[in-house]
């Protein structure tokens, strides 16, 4: 089974790098990312990683399975996208410090006779961040590219997760025990 994986991620290339499978990173067609307004937060990710898929119906050929993705922080109920700018970054980095939120990457895998979507969630507790250390990390690292202005690999990952429950890997953007799991059940399918 070969896996085509749409996407422009650098993290999610080196996460499924890890899974020792055969892979090809395939050109992101351009998908206007808009979901209903009446879907709940935790349900968004896999909504939006269907849809990218949908984009690609043409393209997986017998033996391949096409691999969409799409991360949500969310926070109070509330998503957390990718900031607009420094300023948004540090408001979503004041808005998580000290407190619980959750994680949530939506994974679809399509072959040409099937289309498999799910879920991950895991809870990511940050420490008490001062301004400083904040200021710090998005003028150094600059997360614009990250939904809640952050890389749990990165430096503030490090000094300033308390606790994370739940799949590491579904922080970075791909969670791989679940990504695995299915990927099994298709080729036995």
């Amino acid at each position: 089974m070969k896996l085509l994986l749409a996407s422009n991620s650098p993290r999610r290339r080196e996460l499924l790098s890890l899974l020792d499978v055969d892979y090809e990173i395939i050109k992101p067609r351009p998908v206007d990312e808009i979901y209903p307004s009446e879907l709940g937060a935790a349900e968004v990710a896999p909504y939006l990683s269907a849809l990218k898929a949908r984009a690609y119906a043409d393209v997986p050929s017998e033996g391949e399975v096409l691999v969409t993705a799409d991360t949500v922080v969310i926070c109070d109920g509330r998503i957390l996208g990718k900031p607009a700018d420094e300023h948004d970054a540090v408001e979503m980095l004041s808005r998580l410090s000290g407190r619980t939120h959750q994680v949530v990457t939506g994974v679809t895998l399509m072959t040409p006779t099937q289309t498999v979507t799910f879920s991950e969630t895991t809870d990511v507790t940050f420490d008490n961040l001062s301004p400083e250390i904040i200021a710090r990390y998005v003028e150094r690292y600059r997360p614009y590219d990250k939904a809640g202005a952050y890389g749990i690999q990165e430096w503030i990952g490090c000094i300033g997760i308390r606790r994370i429950e739940g799949c590491y890997y579904n922080v970075m953007g791909l969670p791989l025990h679940t990504l695995y799991h299915h990927l099994s059940q298709l080729r036995k399918s």
